[in-house]
């Protein structure tokens, strides 16, 4: 494809995104299709020849589109808000392209020193100091699996140049609330701390938030078996609920025994735009490493996940590689983001962030995150005013949960009914919502957060609910 070929196909696909933007409230929120569908769909043998864009853009729209669920839908309230702002978009584009080869500073100079400026943006906008140094992952996953290493190699005075964790006389221990995320079991895992060795911390009954105190005993207990407590995860915004551990005590407890922690504030990071939440992030300056995806409720499109350290050294000294072939003038210098997390290569993702940035500004960010906190106080107001409904937890952010209780149900129909009312919203094609077990009880998330969703459309998902709930939502 020649630049000219490029240039007429791009402005035809660019027409064609704008359409799909501007039509996504009219498609059903959640996809429909039958497992193996799309894949039946475009089966066949690879193609030898070009087909013409036209008939590309004809599957696009009537294959690729009904098996994707609209999260851009102002009718999306599931998992967590799951944004892609125009203004990002457009830096994705320039990423693509340009396509920089990201793997030392040398290979694209811009590509670093871009990406320097924007972690520093969003630090500065989420009023964090100045000792924390952020690079950007993929998702939050991937972060919280970094810092993991990062931990483990402190806690046995860098293991990996002597017989790694297979070679250690003593266990290593992490500690997580059982609200946390999936991805935290997973990164310990990976890590290779083992799964006798992670330690789900009982949480408050009320707040959901890890307890401070079973924290202590459970550490306590396991230097007494002689274990070594290596690294804690807080969780800020907990998927659940967005219940917030408290970070304070948590950070003072795990000093004592020289513990690390790290921050996940995936979805949540976002409120740390905003001044009147910052209470709910105390403590953070504490911890060791910190993470949150802008590629959620802040709007960035996916995928662009921050991760902050404050011991830079420390990091490189655990992740850093340097082939002959990658060595330069300038090492010493600069930064080398390869020696920062897994891969050795990386796409100019900081476009992403720049472009949002820039073209939306930070005042028009925060005014819509406002915007969602507020709708979220109006729902739950709506729900704890209305018989046989309770709101099951704290909403501190964007996040709702809600049961809906009939006195004639016994408990094991109760919680069977949260999942069928759920259903009966999904599946009218107006709403998307996600039921989830808390504390062995099932409660429904609302999670308002789209970039589009507004009072109005809040409103009708109330509705939606109640109907739902009564069992009068229409199908289809």
């Amino acid at each position: 494809m020649t630049p000219e070929e490029f240039r007429a196909a791009a402005h035809e696909l660019v027409d064609w995104i704008a359409d799909y933007r501007a039509s996504v409230s009219d498609r059903p929120v959640r996809s429909e299709v039958a497992p193996g569908w799309v894949r039946d769909q475009l089966a066949g043998p690879p193609p030898e020849s070009p087909v013409s864009l036209d008939t590309l853009m004809g599957d696009l729209s009537s294959v690729v589109v009904p098996g994707v669920t609209q999260t851009q839908s102002p009718g999306y309230y599931a998992w967590f808000p799951s944004n892609a702002a125009l203004e990002s978009v457009l830096g994705d584009i320039a990423a693509s392209g340009l396509g920089a080869l990201g793997i030392t500073w040398q290979s694209a100079p811009a590509l670093t020193e871009v990406e320097e400026v924007v972690t520093d943006w969003l630090r500065e906008l989420c009023g964090l100091s100045d000792d924390w140094h952020g690079a950007i992952h993929d998702t939050a996953s991937t972060a919280c699996l970094v810092a993991m290493l990062v931990a483990r190699e402190r806690a046995t005075g860098l293991s990996e140049d002597r017989g790694g964790l297979q070679a250690e006389a003593s266990p290593l221990v992490v500690y997580a609330s059982t609200q946390a995320h999936s991805s935290v079991p997973k990164a310990v895992l990976l890590a290779g701390y083992g799964r006798d060795n992670l330690r789900l911390v009982p949480v408050d009954p009320v707040t959901l938030a890890m307890d401070p105190e079973a924290l202590r005993r459970l550490m306590a207990e396991d230097v007494a078996a002689g274990r070594r407590p290596a690294a804690v995860v807080a969780s800020l915004g907990t998927t659940g609920t967005t219940a917030f551990d408290p970070v304070t005590e948590i950070a003072s407890i795990a000093a004592q025994h020289g513990a690390w922690v790290h921050v996940d504030a995936a979805m949540a990071g976002a409120a740390m735009m905003l001044p009147e939440c910052r209470p709910l992030f105390a403590g953070v300056e504490g911890a060791d490493s910190f993470g949150w995806n802008p590629h959620k409720w802040m709007g960035t499109i996916l995928d662009c996940s921050l991760l902050y350290v404050r011991d830079v050294q420390l990091l490189v000294r655990v992740l850093s590689t340097n082939p002959s072939y990658l060595r330069a003038a300038t090492d010493g210098e600069v930064t080398q983001f390869k020696d920062w997390g897994i891969p050795l290569g990386r796409r100019f993702r900081s476009l992403k962030l720049w472009f949002h940035l820039r073209l939306a500004g930070a005042e028009s960010i925060r005014a819509r995150l406002r915007r969602d906190r507020a709708n979220a106080q109006w729902l739950a107001g709506q729900v704890a005013g209305e018989p046989d409904w309770e709101v099951c937890a704290p909403v501190l952010l964007q996040t709702v949960c809600v049961r809906h209780v009939p006195p004639d149900m016994d408990s094991q129909a109760l919680e069977k009914h949260q999942q069928e009312w759920a259903e009966r919203v999904n599946a009218t094609g107006r709403a998307f919502v996600t039921p989830a077990l808390v504390e062995g009880r099932w409660v429904v998330r609302l999670s308002i957060g789209a970039e589009p969703t507004e009072r109005a459309d809040v409103a009708a998902l109330w509705d939606l609910c109640r109907d739902a709930a009564q069992g009068v939502a229409p199908l289809g």
